[in-house]
């Protein structure tokens, strides 16, 4: 379960980098390409840390070790639906 709030932590604290992100957009801070750049990176390593949560969550209902999920390439992961 440890991991699993690890998992879920990293996932917040990259919300909130998307957040201060768009922010500084709308401030000036940061032009649109770099923005684009910046949350683009952001969403492929949302999508893995879902994906490696998902995975984790999967294998200790089927009662295989959660520890024994791996986090898959981010071109593997992309737009897998909820």
């Amino acid at each position: 379960m440890e991991q699993e709030q690890q998992i879920l932590n990293r996932i917040s604290e990259m919300v909130a980098a998307e957040h201060r992100l768009r922010e500084s957009l709308r401030a000036g801070g940061v032009d649109m390409a770099e923005e684009h750049r910046r949350l683009g990176a952001l969403e492929h390593e949302l999508d893995q840390c879902w994906d490696l949560l998902r995975q984790r969550r999967a294998k200790a209902e089927f009662g295989q070790d959660p520890d024994e999920a791996r986090v898959r390439p981010a071109s593997q992961v992309e737009g897998y639906q909820s």
